[in-house]
């Protein structure tokens, strides 16, 4: 990965491939919406896959919040020359996708969301672990998965720090808010670029019920489930995720 990895002006990316860009747009906790397999996969196949840091821990608090996200990654596709973009965001980075989406729909050719957040109030608070006992935290970890054995012990520890790290944990809560003040019901039904939903079964940090709602307010959306599955599918999964993506950017004809 390190040779793909880039850093220009204010921006830090994974960049490999060429074609089509496909943007994605991490969660929360790094570690946790790992993509290695989409990044590895893609740009076999005549995409360029781009994955920009997003300063989740680094603005300032009153830049903590969805939009200012949305409005950094819209900058970061401006810095890169990108005409119009695939977007792919997971948890809080498919709400990011999401928000931008709706506030420079010009930007984006198709969009790609699972796990997101947004629709579902108790998403964020249920899912960023307080700080405290290790124990507690490998659990809320695990919980992310619907094998627990994917919370790796360095994954575990990733958390660990970040719900230790006193202003992570406060700007953690900020963004925790600003996704309940961002709820996107009332906006979906107005946004028509192509989506796919490719969503867990067994999504315990926003269940399947989310996903279901996604597809019934979107109106150029397909929904497609992956089964023993929890919060991240593209790193459970990474198989069938791909091969999911694949067919449904075939069906769309996004590349050029």
């Amino acid at each position: 990965m390190d040779k793909h990895y880039k850093k220009e002006g204010k921006y830090s990316y994974f960049e490999a491939g060429e074609g089509t860009p496909i943007v994605i747009l991490h969660g929360l906790m790094g570690g946790l919406s790992n993509f290695d397999g989409v990044a590895q996969y893609f740009p076999t196949k005549g995409y360029k896959v781009v994955i920009p840091d997003l300063p989740i821990y680094t603005q300032s608090i009153l830049k903590t919040n969805v939009k200012s996200f949305a409005k950094y990654v819209k900058d970061f596709i401006t810095f890169k020359g990108f005409d119009k973009v695939i977007l792919l965001g997971n948890s809080l980075g498919g709400h990011i996708a999401l928000y931008h989406t709706k506030l420079y729909p010009e930007k984006v050719a198709g969009l790609v969301i699972t796990g997101s957040s947004g629709l579902y109030e108790s998403a964020m608070g249920d899912s960023y672990p307080r700080r405290g006992d290790y124990e507690y935290i490998r659990k809320k970890a695990e919980d992310v998965f619907y094998d627990p054995k994917i919370a790796t012990p360095e994954l575990i520890d990733e958390v660990y720090a970040t719900a230790n790290d006193r202003i992570k944990l406060i700007k953690t809560l900020t963004i925790a808010k600003s996704a309940i003040r961002h709820n996107m019901a009332k906006d979906l039904p107005k946004m028509t670029v192509e989506t796919c939903i490719i969503w867990g079964k067994n999504d315990s940090v926003t269940p399947p019920n989310v996903a279901e709602e996604f597809h019934n307010l979107l109106p150029n959306s397909s929904l497609y489930w992956i089964d023993k599955c929890g919060h991240a599918a593209m790193m459970e999964h990474p198989d069938e995720f791909n091969t999911i993506l694949e067919d449904w950017l075939s069906k769309n004809n996004f590349q050029h």
